[in-house]
């Protein structure tokens, strides 16, 4: 058994050598998640949750998360991400009319990564509490009211 964990190491670290890919992501596969997915995770951690505290940031990925996995919305991130409710988008990037949005600020992109791989990879427990909405706490809370209120983190407030 050791000495199929030792080939396992050496097999990921290989891999890792030949692909410039880090050890969390040669797992990402494994985890049921793709490249595809860490790339919008990041993407949308970066436009949404960037300047929060990392409760914040994590929290925003949480929902991405739970909505990916509960049948009310898309099946995978990239479709959680993407998806559109009577025109409007359901992440306000995608929609704010700014073309090719860019990323400026190239240190906190690699920190929405690295966050986007823990939540992907190894999630623990999600500090949400399953919620699927949230919106910025200077915001007037409008139909979230209706719902169950799970927290505030990083200026967000968080329902199910």
């Amino acid at each position: 058994m050791m000495l199929r964990s030792n080939i396992t190491i050496l097999l990921l670290a290989v891999l890792t050598a030949c692909t410039q890919v880090s050890p969390m992501e040669a797992t990402l596969s494994s985890s049921g998640y793709t490249s595809a997915d860490l790339d919008c995770l990041s993407e949308a951690l970066y436009f949404e949750a960037r300047g929060t505290s990392y409760e914040g940031e994590r929290a925003v990925g949480e929902v991405i998360l739970n909505r990916a996995a509960d049948s009310r919305f898309p099946a995978s991130v990239c479709g959680v991400i993407d998806q559109r409710y009577n025109g409007s988008c359901q992440f306000s990037y995608r929609c704010d009319a700014i073309p090719n949005d860019h990323f400026g600020e190239p240190a906190e992109l690699a920190k929405m990564r690295n966050i986007s791989l823990e939540l992907l990879i190894d999630r623990n427990e999600d500090i949400t509490n399953g919620a699927l909405f949230f919106h910025a706490a200077s915001m007037r809370p409008g139909w979230f009211a209706t719902l169950s209120k799970r927290g505030r983190f990083g200026g967000n407030i968080f329902y199910r």
